[in-house]
Formats: C-alpha cells, structure tokens, sequence
C-alpha cells in the first residue's frame, strides 16, 4: 500500500520547538502568536483546557493538539498541577499548509488509544526530564514522531469529517490522491484518477465530492498551487516549477495562481503572510 503520508510530510514537514517541560500549577494562559500551533503532552495529572470555541477535561495521559494558531488556557491543580511537556509547532507553510487546514481545530487523543504512542512517549518523557546534554533535540525530534502518529489515528479512527484526511481515510480515494502528490506533474485526467482508485468514473467524481469537499480537478489544482507557493518560498524560479506542476510555462502558472490566491507569483512571495 502506498504511504498515504510520505509524499505530505515531505512537501510540507512540521517541526517543534519545546518551551515547557515540567509541571503546570494554577492558571497558565497561552496566547496565540499568529504563527505556531502547539502539542501538549499530558503526562500526568488533571487539566482543564479553554479555548474560545468550548473546553474539554483531560484526566489521562493525553496528546494534546492545537494544530493553528488559537489561545488556550489551562487550569490545574494550584499545588499539585499537572506534568506537561509542551511545544510550538511550525507547519511549513503557515496557513497554507495542507495537513494543518486539514486537522480539526483542537485535538485530544488518550495517550492509550494511540497504537504505539506510550513507547516513544516514555523515551520523549525521559529526555525532557533529565539532564542529559541534546535533550531538547531528542525531544523536539520525538514530538515530530508524535504528530506522525497522531496523524495515523485520526485517519485509520476516521476521527476526520471532510478535507484531506478524510479521503486520506477513505479505503479507495486514498490511492487517487496519493497518486496526485507523489506525480503532481502528470497529466491526469478524472478517468486516470478513478482507474487509481479503481472505481468507475461516475463513482469516483461522486464520492470525491462527497468526502473531501471538492471535486478532484479542484484539489488537483488546489495541490500543484501549494506545491508552487512552496517552491517559491524556497527560492525556485517560476519557469522551474511551471514545470514541476504541469502548466507548462510561466504565464499558465501564473494565471491559475491568480486564480487561486488572488496575487501573481510576484506580488504573492513580496506579501507579508507568504
């Protein structure tokens, strides 16, 4: 089976940044910056957590994610508090990051209902309490490993309703879009892509839809512009990657780049939120 994952997390790759590791007491409030998500991981302890859509009670080892950036407080036990370890995250590409629009706003997943979480979380507990010297690498690298994993459960859980990972999820779509990120550049066509998934043209158009939320040319497309703001971002000349995602010269990007985000290639790298 094709990694459903690989292609995603190669184009668009998080990393983490740890900025608590110990106990939490009382109130502690995290206010959003405009940039990061965070993971928390609920060693021990009770938290009560409230954001500005609602709250939620962890009273188990738990991951914790806030995959956008969005303002939480956590209320513990003033002297007993509760053990965390905590990070900021960056998804590579801010808000146009695939795999961050695609999670729900906030995540909570029992640290025993993760298949083999408990393992890499015990060895990320060890690093973040001790002394040894590289602690912080060893941790910040595990908490990427922990975002992997919470993005198997939510998928093989079918925990997701809609977007990417829903037909990530789904037994049949899942090989028509991985084949989209792995060939962006190919000329794909809705029979190609329903013979990928090995389902009938009509069915295939009629599920898509359905699941992901847009019809498979439009994510297509939606796809080969992130894959392009990417390559601009990293320094690519437009003629390179007009040919990296099949529009097979500058002004064909450059129109359906318009099209998607409103500013020419140009106009969106000098943009402050690219």
């Amino acid at each position: 089976m094709a990694d459903r994952l690989a292609a995603l997390m190669a184009h668009f790759p998080v990393s983490a940044q740890v900025f608590n590791a110990g106990p939490l007491c009382g109130i502690n409030t995290l206010e959003s910056d405009g940039r990061h998500g965070q993971l928390h991981l609920v060693r021990s302890g009770t938290v009560e957590v409230r954001y500005r859509n609602g709250s939620l009670l962890v009273e188990r080892p738990s991951l914790l994610l806030f995959p956008r950036p969005l303002s939480h407080r956590f209320h513990t036990d003033p002297d007993a508090g509760a053990d965390m370890v905590c990070a900021h995250l960056s998804f590579e590409g801010g808000a146009g990051n695939p795999v961050a629009a695609a999670l729900p706003e906030v995540v909570c997943l029992p640290v025993d209902e993760v298949p083999g979480a408990a393992p890499v979380l015990a060895l990320l507990f060890e690093e973040a309490f001790g002394r040894r010297c590289g602690r912080v690498a060893v941790v910040e690298r595990l908490f990427e490993v922990v975002m992997v994993q919470i993005l198997r459960q939510l998928m093989e859980s079918g925990q997701v309703q809609g977007g990417l990972l829903s037909g990530l999820s789904h037994p049949r779509l899942r090989h028509a879009l991985v084949a989209m990120h792995e060939d962006p550049a190919r000329e794909w066509t809705l029979d190609g892509l329903a013979q990928a998934a090995g389902m009938s043209r009509s069915v295939f158009a009629t599920v898509f839809r359905e699941t992901v939320g847009s019809t498979p040319g439009q994510y297509l497309q939606a796809w080969r512009i992130a894959l392009a703001q990417q390559a601009l971002r990293r320094g690519r000349p437009l003629k390179a990657i007009a040919v990296d995602v099949d529009y097979g010269s500058e002004a064909a990007l450059s129109r359906a780049f318009k099209a998607r985000t409103g500013l020419s290639p140009r106009a969106w790298k000098q943009a402050p939120a690219a």
